[in-house]
Parts: C-alpha cells; sequence; structure tokens
C-alpha cells in the first residue's frame, strides 16, 4: 500500500485539481461551435482497408518500441531481449542487429536520415548508434552515451543528425547536441513522467504527454510550455502531431484518444472504440490527417475518421498488447509492435 499523504499535500491536490476545473470552464466559455457542428457538411470517409503485409520475427521477448526511418522503407524495433533490430520492412528482412548493454530498452528513435537510430530506457540513458559505421564486430557503432537523468528514458526523437531531444521519469526533458555530446537544455516539463514527444511537422515546436494528464506544446528555443493541455483522466501516453501543424492527437491510459487544436486552445474531440474496455499505448494520424490510429491493450489497433468522429476499423492479428505503431512518411504502411514478440507492417 502507498504511504498516506499528509493533510497539506492533499489539500494542495485538491487546489490543483479546482484550478484545472475553472481552466477548462474558462476553454469551454470561448467556443462558439462544436467539431460536430462545423464538419456537418463533410462526407464520411471511405472505410479504411489495410492487411498484414509483412510479419516480421526475430525478437525473443516483448518489443517495446517502433519507429519509421524518413525513407519510409526501414524501420527500428527495441526489445525486452536486449537487442535493436533493423527491418526492411519491403521485403521483412533483418538489416542489422544490434545487442544493447541493457535489456530494458522502453524507447526507440530512426533519424530522419537514416544514418542514426537511438534507444533508451531503464538503464537511465540515451544511446545513439552510427548506422553507417561498424565497429570490430560488424555492428553499428556506438557514437554517444547521453546520461544525467533520474529517471528512465521514456521516449527520445532526433531533430537533425546532429541533436536529439528526450524525455524521462524525472520529468524533464533534455536537449542534446551529439557533435559535443552535451545537453544544451535540461528542465522540468512535466508533474510527472514524461512518456511520450511528437515534434511538429516545421521542426520548431514539440509536443509532450505525460502521466500528469496533460499535453504541453514547447517552443525549441524557450525552456518554458506555450500551452498547457487538460481532459485527460489518467495517464497520456502517447501524442502525435497533425501533418497540418495546428492540432494533435493522443492516446491514454483512460480508455480514450482525443483531438486538440492548438490555436484554439481546446480539445475538439474524443475517440472511443466500439467496447471501450481497454487503453491506448500508442498512436498514429495518417499522412492526410484524416485517420487516426491507435495501438490498445486489447491487442488491436483502432481507426477514427476523425473529421466525423466515427470508428473506422481495426487492424487484428496481435496476440498480445500493441505497444508502439509508427507510420511510413510516405503514408503507405503502418508498422506495429507488440508484446506477442512479433512487428507487423500494415498496407
Amino acid at each position: 500500500m502507498p504511504p498516506k499523504a499528509d493533510p497539506e499535500t492533499l489539500a494542495l491536490r485538491k487546489e490543483l485539481e479546482d484550478l484545472y476545473k475553472k481552466l477548462q470552464e474558462e476553454q469551454k466559455k470561448q467556443q462558439d461551435t462544436t467539431f460536430e457542428q462545423a464538419l456537418e457538411g463533410v462526407a464520411a470517409a471511405p472505410r479504411v482497408k489495410l492487411s498484414t503485409k509483412k510479419q516480421m520475427k526475430g525478437h525473443l521477448n516483448k518489443v517495446n518500441s517502433v519507429h519509421y526511418s524518413g525513407d519510409g522503407r526501414h524501420c527500428v524495433t527495441g526489445s525486452l531481449d536486449g537487442k535493436l533490430i533493423i527491418w526492411d520492412t519491403y521485403t521483412g528482412n533483418k538489416m542489422q542487429i544490434i545487442p544493447l548493454r541493457s535489456a530494458w530498452v522502453m524507447s526507440v528513435a530512426f533519424s530522419n536520415s537514416g544514418n542514426y537510430v537511438a534507444c533508451g530506457g531503464m538503464d537511465n540513458m540515451c544511446t545513439v548508434y552510427d548506422l553507417n559505421n561498424r565497429d570490430s564486430n560488424g555492428v553499428a557503432k556506438m557514437v554517444r552515451e547521453l546520461a544525467g537523468y533520474d529517471g528512465f528514458l521514456s521516449s527520445c526523437r532526433f531533430t537533425s543528425d546532429k541533436s536529439i531531444i528526450t524525455g524521462s521519469g524525472d520529468m524533464k526533458i533534455c536537449k542534446w547536441d551529439l557533435e559535443s555530446g552535451r545537453k544544451t537544455s535540461d528542465f522540468i516539463a512535466h508533474n510527472g513522467d514524461v512518456v511520450s514527444i511528437s515534434l511538429a511537422p516545421d521542426g520548431n515546436t514539440f509536443v509532450t504527454g505525460s502521466v500528469d494528464k496533460t499535453c504541453r506544446l514547447w517552443d525549441m528555443r524557450e525552456e518554458k510550455p506555450k500551452q498547457t493541455f487538460f481532459g485527460h483522466e489518467a495517464d497520456v501516453n502517447s501524442v502525435c502531431y497533425h501533418p497540418s501543424g495546428y492540432c494533435f492527437a493522443t492516446g491514454s491510459e483512460d480508455k480514450s484518444a482525443r483531438l486538440f487544436d492548438i490555436r484554439s486552445d481546446q480539445e475538439l474531440a474524443t475517440f472511443k472504440p466500439p467496447s471501450p474496455n481497454s487503453a491506448f499505448t500508442s498512436c498514429a494520424l495518417s499522412i492526410s490527417g484524416r485517420i487516426l490510429l491507435c495501438g490498445s491493450d486489447d491487442n488491436n489497433v483502432h481507426m477514427w475518421d476523425i473529421l466525423k468522429n466515427q470508428h473506422n476499423g481495426t487492424l487484428s492479428g496481435h496476440e498480445n498488447r500493441v505497444t508502439s505503431l509508427s507510420v511510413a512518411s510516405n503514408g503507405l504502411a503502418v508498422a506495429t509492435c507488440s508484446w506477442d514478440q512479433t512487428v507487423r507492417v500494415w498496407g
């Protein structure tokens, strides 16, 4: 049993919750129409029909994270078997296998150029590998070990081949210069573990999700959030920028996915599956931004037409919870990974 909070802490929590509610009420007052009313005249999107094009086996334990390279062909996966695998999703072949010093990998990232991959997890470290350079064993060369976290590394994303941004269980966001291996920024970003990071299409801003139930919008050059978004009732496990750059989607432990608008500073829509009995681990948007995909702990990927708030289909095939998904940059495929130790490519 967790220790009981003292009366002062409980009073502060209540005060914070009351402030959250007040903020939400003020936001609601600004609404002159609803998302549904504004889009009444839009026709529903045709049903998305995706099937498994490749089922890629090779990991020997739960696969926790997948991320596509900028070429839309290669992806990297990280597993609790202590390995990163670089896959050719067109052929299903393994291109490289990278053994890790720590098996507790939670997040992976592929640089847009396809030159580097990064990973991290319970080792409280972000490790970067150069795929174009091999060591004496023929394995991709480790070029950086970025240490200095007081918690697990939950998320990482390359902003370029020379810099990376990370979120961690110590509530911090760090930006790193990969050439020098030094932090350029290090700041408390949330009131709980930072779980997910998504970069804006223009690369100038990014959004984060946290176990403090909020999402925050950041400018790359500033260390204070530009906006904070409320609404979720549990951990925000995943955030994903809309291709337009004007809004973002979320997937949460509270069994809902949501769409938040940056310009109007509020939630536009809430998405729930036909039988809302499962939490969402990950989310992504189609290249058009019309279809939202969410990986779930019910072993499926749920899809919605976001403009009509209609459930658009389910991708079934995994035999355990879907932990992560990534949409190819060309929009032609979706990669998913699962605790069933497999990676699937849908198209």
